[in-house]
């Protein structure tokens, strides 16, 4: 195990730096998405709400490995071979990775930001149109700052979910910890050390996630500003 970290420790430390770089650049995308289908999903409009309902049981209904597939080899194969397009377009694995964990988070970050919403009572919104604020001021002035608080822990842990799935996008050939692992295996076939030592690694990674998880909740709910 001593040998795995002294030969193939920065390999692996630069590894996990891209699974972080992913899991982070995925969740910049979902919290968009998830915004975007959350407050469609919560206004009263059948079409919107229809709209926010497909995406969130048609991302949600579909293995994450399926849609990496279908996004890494699916995507360029459509646009170059049955429209016809040509021009050789293809995606990276972080361009494909980062648009799988966008759209796989961002059906679940919906889900969590229309909690949210819901969560505050539905008489703050009234109070706020019966002082003649348009619905969108409302919701941005007095809604959303209400269900941010609510919906803080879930984003964090979700953030923690969307690093451990990174793992799922080696098989788009994405260098990250997993991957990495896989190569340091097959270069000295010490399953057990190797396997052990990234575990570790995600382990410390997410004890560490999970503790700023709870200071800034305890911020938040205390109202703190740094």
């Amino acid at each position: 195990m001593v040998k795995i970290i002294t030969v193939y420790g920065n390999m692996l430390l630069t590894a996990m730096g891209r699974t972080l770089l992913l899991a982070f650049l995925g969740l910049v995308f979902a919290c968009i998405l998830g915004m975007i289908f959350g407050l469609l999903s919560v206004l009263k409009n059948k079409a919107c709400n229809i709209i926010s309902n497909i995406f969130v049981f048609v991302i949600r209904g579909v293995p994450m490995i399926v849609l990496a597939f279908f996004i890494y080899f699916g995507i360029p194969y459509l646009i170059n071979t049955i429209l016809g397009f040509g021009g050789g377009f293809t995606l990276s694995a972080l361009q494909a990775g980062t648009i799988c964990l966008a759209l796989n988070c961002g059906a679940y970050m919906a889900e969590i930001i229309r909690a949210g919403i819901q969560s505050v009572d539905i008489g703050q919104m009234e109070a706020g149109r019966s002082l003649g604020l348009p619905y969108w001021k409302t919701m941005r002035k007095i809604i959303l700052p209400q269900a941010i608080r609510t919906m803080i822990p879930s984003i964090i842990n979700q953030f923690i979910i969307t690093v451990k799935d990174t793992s799922i996008l080696s098989v788009i050939g994405f260098p990250e910890l997993v991957l990495a692992a896989k190569n340091v295996q097959a270069g000295t076939f010490k399953s057990f050390e190797t396997w052990t030592i990234v575990g570790i690694m995600y382990l410390i990674v997410i004890t560490i996630l999970s503790y700023l998880a709870k200071m800034v909740e305890r911020r938040v709910n205390r109202g703190v500003k740094r």
